[in-house]
C-alpha cells in the first residue's frame, strides 16, 4: 500500500481498534465483537455525531470538517495532541486528482549561520541538522561520525528512515533497535501529517514501504509520536558504547529544519569515548 492511500482512514480504523471499550465504559454488547477496539457507532456516539458522518469521516468522504467535530473526535479516540494535530493535518481535502508528488521540494541546505553553530560545537558535542522526511541537511565532524559516517554516503542516502531501516549496519549501531525504529516511525508519520504532498516524505516513505517488512509492520500501526529529546545507546564501532541525551530544536526561521544535539554528563564514561572519537577524527588532518 502507497503512501497516498494510507490516511485518514487508516488512522482513524486503527486508533478504534486500540482502545478497550470497557476502559471506556462500554458494554461488552451481546454478541460477541468481531473485531478489537470500538465500533464506529460508539466512536460516534462518543462524539456526539451521527453514525452516517462518522463514516463519511473515516472513509475520506467529508468534504469539510470543522475543528469542533476532530476535536470531538479526538477526546472519543483519546488522541494524544500530536495525534490530533496529525488528524487535523490530514483531514484537510486533496484537490480531485492531486499527486502527492506535486508539490514543490523542501530546502535541502541549513543557513551558513546554522553551520557556523555546528562547528563551533567542536570536538566535544556531536550535531546535525534534519529537515523534511528525516534528511540529514548537514553535521559537524562528531556528528558525522557519531553513529553512521555521513560523508561517505550519496547525499540522498544521508536520511535517518533510511539508514535505520535499510542499512545493514543499523541493527549493530543501535542495540535497542525495534525501539529506535518505533521512534523513527512516529517522527516520520508526525512529519508526513504537516507536509502531506511533499515529494521527498512520499519517496521515503514509498522506499521504505516496498523494501522493509519492519517499516511495514510499525507504519501500519499509525502510530504519531513526535520524538524531540531522550537517551539512546550508539554502539560505535571506533571507541565502544555511547549512552547519549538528544536534544532536538526547531530553527526559527526554518521550522522544518532541527538542530539536533548529542552530549554525556561531564566526567562520563560517554563524555571521555566522544572526545576520544574526536582526536581519532581530528589525526589525519594533524599529519598532512
Amino acid at each position: 500500500m502507497l503512501y497516498a492511500e494510507i490516511e485518514i482512514s487508516s488512522f482513524l480504523k486503527a486508533r478504534r481498534a486500540a482502545l478497550d471499550p470497557a476502559d471506556l465504559g462500554l458494554p461488552g454488547g451481546v454478541n460477541r465483537r468481531r473485531v478489537r477496539g470500538l465500533r464506529r457507532e460508539e466512536v460516534a456516539q462518543l462524539a456526539g455525531i451521527s453514525v452516517d458522518y462518522y463514516t463519511r469521516i473515516e472513509q475520506g468522504r467529508a468534504p469539510a470538517i470543522s475543528d469542533s467535530v476532530l476535536d470531538a473526535i479526538a477526546r472519543a479516540l483519546r488522541l494524544t495532541d500530536g495525534e490530533l494535530t496529525y488528524l487535523r493535518n490530514i483531514a484537510v481535502p486533496r484537490r480531485p486528482g492531486a499527486d502527492c508528488c506535486a508539490a514543490g521540494p523542501a530546502p535541502r541546505t541549513v543557513r551558513p549561520e546554522i553551520q557556523q553553530v555546528l562547528d563551533a560545537m567542536g570536538d566535544t558535542v556531536p550535531a546535525i541538522v534534519v529537515g523534511r522526511g528525516l534528511d540529514i541537511l548537514a553535521w559537524n565532524t562528531l556528528g558525522g561520525r557519531i553513529a553512521f559516517d555521513l560523508e561517505g554516503l550519496a547525499p540522498d542516502r544521508r536520511n535517518t528512515a533510511l539508514l535505520v531501516f535499510l542499512d545493514p549496519a543499523a541493527r549493530d549501531l543501535h542495540p535497542d533497535w525495534e525501539a529506535k525504529a518505533v521512534e523513527v516511525v512516529g517522527n516520520l508519520r508526525a512529519d508526513s501529517g504537516r507536509h502531506p504532498d511533499d515529494p521527498r516524505i512520499c519517496e521515503v516513505v514509498n522506499e521504505l514501504l516496498a523494501h522493509s517488512p519492519d517499516f511495514r509492520r510499525i507504519w501500519e500501526t499509525q502510530s504519531v509520536h513526535e520524538c524531540l529529546r531522550g537517551t539512546k545507546r550508539i554502539l560505535h564501532p571506533q571507541v565502544g558504547e555511547l549512552v547519549v541525551t538528544f536534544e532536538s530544536f526547531r530553527l526559527g526561521n526554518d521550522p522544518d529544519q532541527a538542530l539536533v544535539t548529542y552530549t554525556a554528563p561531564v566526567g562520563s564514561e560517554t563524555e571521555r569515548r566522544i572526545r576520544e572519537l574526536g582526536r581519532t577524527l581530528a589525526e589525519p588532518a594533524l599529519t598532512t
